[in-house]
């Protein structure tokens, strides 16, 4: 962590602060964005959350939802003076800012103070002060250590508690990937301990299905699935008609692709999804295969080792299906090897 005096000094006189995180929020994001929100108002600050998009109805119950800015066409003029009159732009759970789209360079030209919290590889160098830590689980988990190291971990109520105990327990998929740490449980035990209940945070992100999303699942495990046994590879692809039917919503896909990689004997999984401006990739591996090397070099993406994912704009559905399945090969002795431990 920087020198966390020069953070506590900008936060001592309350001032205007946007919050913002990536394209599509998952659970981390927003759950990091309105637990330091949250946060941030008891000290005293006018604060605004804005979002690059929209994101799944499954979040909406967090304290402080009501009053997110989603950026689009229509609210782009709004985010861009909001942005130029922030005092602090805090910067969450993304590290280049192509990952906000066009709000990117408005928060490059602002002059305000840039504040970085991540955990995410390869971070751009664009804030004034950063919390990175790639072995962090969540950027939740650096929020609170970010609160505690301010001083303030006695103002963590039970709404802040929950919206970061929801990016934790998402971003190690319910506490059974390996970045489940001794300090991830004992993080979420202070949360608990701080009001957070998380028998309903886990109620709210995964006990909400509507009709549609189940058929949507059913339809997907049912006939989408593609098993490549021998390659030790499974993947969705969805097409946008195939979304289309089943009136797929942001969202919807949340968690399809871990379906694919529980299959015994499978390294790796994918799913790629029709967009209207393109495919995009979510990859998921297990062990030491580098999923994130493959979102890097293929597909204009990156993230973690085991988690990672991009987009490609310029190729159809089965143009990145025949590019994913021609360049297994490469891999194949990294695809075995997770096998021979």
């Amino acid at each position: 962590m920087q020198d966390i005096d020069l953070l506590k000094t900008r936060l001592k006189t309350p001032g205007k602060i946007i919050i913002t995180t990536h394209h599509k929020p998952d659970a981390d994001a927003l759950g990091s964005s309105l637990g330091m929100a949250n946060y941030l108002v008891k000290l005293g600050h006018q604060v605004q959350v804005i979002t690059p998009s929209d994101y799944p109805i499954f979040l909406h119950w967090m304290k402080g939802n009501d009053d997110v800015l989603v950026f689009s066409q229509d609210t782009s003029s709004q985010c861009q003076e909001l942005i130029q009159a922030a005092d602090i732009i805090i910067t969450l759970d993304f590290s280049v800012l192509s990952r906000i789209n066009e709000m990117g360079e408005m928060v490059r030209a602002a002059s305000g103070f840039k504040v970085n919290v991540d955990h995410h590889l390869n971070p751009e160098d664009f804030a004034d002060f950063r919390l990175w830590n790639t072995n962090a689980a969540a950027t939740c988990e650096l929020c609170y250590e970010l609160i505690v190291a301010l001083g303030d971990e006695e103002l963590i109520d039970k709404d802040i508690a929950e919206c970061l105990y929801a990016g934790i327990m998402t971003d190690t998929g319910g506490f059974r990937h390996p970045n489940t740490t001794r300090n991830v449980h004992e993080v979420v035990a202070k949360l608990i301990a701080r009001g957070a209940d998380n028998s309903r945070v886990s109620k709210e992100i995964y006990d909400k299905n509507s009709i549609d999303r189940l058929r949507f699942l059913g339809y997907a495990l049912s006939t989408n699935l593609k098993v490549l046994a021998e390659s030790r590879v499974a993947y969705f692809a969805l097409s946008r008609e195939e979304l289309n039917k089943y009136n797929s919503k942001t969202g919807d896909t949340e968690g399809l692709v871990n379906y694919a990689l529980s299959i015994e004997g499978i390294t790796l999984a994918a799913l790629f999804k029709e967009t209207e401006d393109g495919v995009k990739v979510s990859l998921r591996s297990i062990g030491e295969f580098p999923a994130n090397e493959l979102a890097s070099k293929h597909f204009n993406g990156g993230g973690h080792r085991n988690a990672s994912g991009g987009k490609l704009s310029s190729k159809s559905l089965s143009e990145v299906i025949n590019l994913f399945e021609g360049i297994l090969g490469d891999y194949q002795g990294a695809l075995d090897k997770e096998f021979e431990k």
